[in-house]
């Protein structure tokens, strides 16, 4: 190895070292007692740790997570139910009036969440939604559709329409061909959009916090807000809390990286 490959490589070791340290040591406070976390001289191997952090934070946080799972799920389900159809017709159909369409698919993108929310607890509110799971997949969803439909349609405009025309001889309709034909190509796409939209629904703050009154009603995200302020001096179950919040993302992650890298490639050279 030369000297510029072997600077280059402990440059990126230690940038490597200093972007996980956080992960490190959450992973770290979460087995130390909260005595040796407010100590003036550091732990940093949990040689006498314990998952008394991780007993109390799933039996006080075991529910705003299975909230979460709830509302993230049904997030990607009604995202892809929406934007699956709203992008074949844009990128195979041809429907018309798609570049207005595409115009306001990424203004949507530009409004922030907060002008939002106001707007969403009235609905709610008039709805008889508040505290109800329902609200907080309506409102996430309506953030990821415009992103999952111009991701989908990137990648689906370059199916070659020749497929979908053969289809279409054999008797096919356009449902049938949506299913049979693009779907399966489309895999990665797919993937793509549901796994931002589980990220995006899993690690909302705000419309959680907006859209629910109730403690038992709140999501993770909330529900650590609201632990850290009831539990300042027990910090070990804040960090085990973090750790099991941060576990169902980091598995997709893990899954559905070389899906993601292949459909946002995809989609972003296609004409």
């Amino acid at each position: 190895m030369t000297a510029a490959k072997l600077a280059r490589t402990s440059i990126g070791l230690v940038l490597t070292a200093v972007l996980l340290f956080p992960l490190y040591w959450m992973l770290n406070a979460s087995v130390l007692p909260s005595s040796e976390l407010i100590s003036s001289t550091p732990t940093w191997l949990p040689i006498h740790g314990s998952l008394a952090g991780y007993r109390n934070a799933l039996s006080t946080q075991g529910g705003h997570l299975l909230i979460s799972l709830l509302v993230a799920s049904g997030t990607v389900a009604l995202t892809l139910l929406i934007a699956v159809p709203a992008a074949y017709g844009l990128a195979q159909l041809r429907a018309p009036g798609r570049r207005v369409l595409m115009v306001v698919l990424l203004i949507a993108q530009m409004i922030p969440s907060i002008v939002m929310a106001n707007a969403f607890y009235q609905a709610a509110d008039r709805l008889g939604l508040i505290d109800n799971p329902v609200a907080l997949i309506l409102a996430d969803s309506t953030l990821c559709v415009p992103f999952a439909t111009l991701t989908l349609q990137a990648f689906m405009r370059g199916i070659p329409g020749e497929l979908a025309e053969a289809a279409s001889v054999d008797g096919a309709s356009p449902v049938r061909v949506l299913w049979s034909v693009i779907l399966p190509l489309s895999r990665n796409a797919l993937i793509t959009a549901g796994l931002f939209a589980f990220l995006f629904a899993w690690a909302d703050f705000l419309f959680g916090v907006t859209l629910t009154t109730s403690d038992t009603h709140a999501p993770v995200t909330v529900g650590i807000y609201r632990f850290i302020g009831a539990h300042l001096s027990d910090w070990n179950s804040v960090m085990a809390t973090g750790v099991l919040a941060s576990v169902p993302a980091a598995v997709l992650l893990v899954f559905a990286q070389k899906y993601v890298a292949a459909g946002v490639g995809a989609g972003a050279i296609k004409e």
